[in-house]
């Protein structure tokens, strides 16, 4: 295995990270701005009215995108285990 696969093996994990987490931290930031805003209409800081609907709200979507989730990891997993079979000759 060159440097550049390796590279290219370790961008791809990176990417597949990113898309992995992206549905749940954008909830995540989206409820958060929310209830940042209303906070400040209302004057009311309360550090549990911030952690609540985040926690909820992620749930949700984690419960939504699951299956594109899983699908995505295992996409890559099989991918890697080729790359894996690949290098070692697939013998033991």
């Amino acid at each position: 295995m060159t440097d550049q696969d390796v590279l290219a093996l370790v961008r791809e994990g990176l990417w597949v990270t990113i898309l992995a987490s992206a549905p749940l931290m954008i909830a995540a930031l989206v409820v958060g701005l929310i209830v940042s805003l209303l906070q400040a209409l209302t004057q009311v800081n309360e550090a549990s009215l911030v952690f609540v609907p985040k926690v909820i709200a992620v749930a949700a979507v984690a419960a939504l995108t699951a299956p594109f989730i899983g699908g995505t990891l295992g996409t890559f997993a099989e991918r890697l285990f080729d790359r894996m079979i690949a290098v070692g000759g697939g013998g033991f």
